[in-house]
Order: structure tokens, then sequence, then C-alpha cells
């Protein structure tokens, strides 16, 4: 008996993410409540997000200014009125590395003159293969 198994990258694929991944990068400048689609052209297997907004930025209450938000839907459904807040606030001394696996994110910014830099890890795995991220923490 011959058993035949095709084994292929994918998003169920652990070795997809286990060796290292192609480096990716971009970064933009970016109006205030702006939002900014960033498509990845492989599904990602980490990404690291750095404000690069101007110097000297001033701690205004709750966040700084200028700021910028990191998030995996649209900021209709990120930043809502309905009072979901499923995003991430980052200020121009912050960063954030995530271990995730998406091929698309989104990035709004508070306040003027706000920029970022991205750079992510890149599986070889299509895009088409990534499933759409919604439900609790991503759109409710």
């Amino acid at each position: 008996m011959s058993f035949s198994k095709h084994y292929n990258v994918g998003i169920h694929n652990v070795g997809s993410y286990q060796s290292s991944g192609w480096p990716w990068l971009t970064g933009s400048a970016i109006a205030d409540d702006a939002e900014h689609t960033i498509q990845f052209p492989m599904v990602t297997k980490s990404i690291t997000v750095i404000p690069s907004g101007a110097a000297g930025a001033a701690w205004t209450g709750d966040v700084v200014d200028p700021s910028i938000r990191v998030h995996f839907r649209p900021k209709a459904w990120s930043n809502g009125g309905d009072g979901t807040h499923h995003y991430i606030t980052l200020g121009e001394a912050d960063s954030i590395t995530m271990n995730v696996k998406c091929s698309e994110m989104y990035i709004t910014a508070k306040g003027t003159n706000c920029a970022y830099e991205i750079i992510a890890e890149l599986t070889n795995i299509p895009t088409g293969s990534m499933f759409a991220l919604t439900g609790s923490g991503h759109s409710e």
C-alpha cells in the first residue's frame, strides 16, 4: 500500500512559521485622523510598528500627541462609536512587536506630524490563504 500526501505551505503548516521570515519594510507620514491600510504581499509571521512622528511630542492626558493607533480591522470597526476600542495606541517613544499572522493591518493617526515605520517577517504563505480577522477583540 502506498500513501502519498502532498506537503505544502499553508496557514496550518508549522514549518511555514518555524523558518526565518522574509524581511518587508514600509512607512509613511499620515494626516490627523487618516487611516492607512497596510497590505502585506504574503501572510506575516511577525510585525514591528514604530511611530516616527515629530520630536518633542507633548503628553496631553490619555495619549501622547502625536500618536498612532494600530488595528486589524478598519477604524469604522476598531474605533467605532459603539465604545469598542480594538486598537493599540503608540506614542512617539513606543513600539510594538507582534508575532501574528495576517494579510493586512491598519494605522490611524491621532494628532499632527504623525508617521510610522513597519518591518514585517513574511512567510511564504499566499495572502489568499488567510482568513478574515473578525470576532472578539477584532470587530466586536
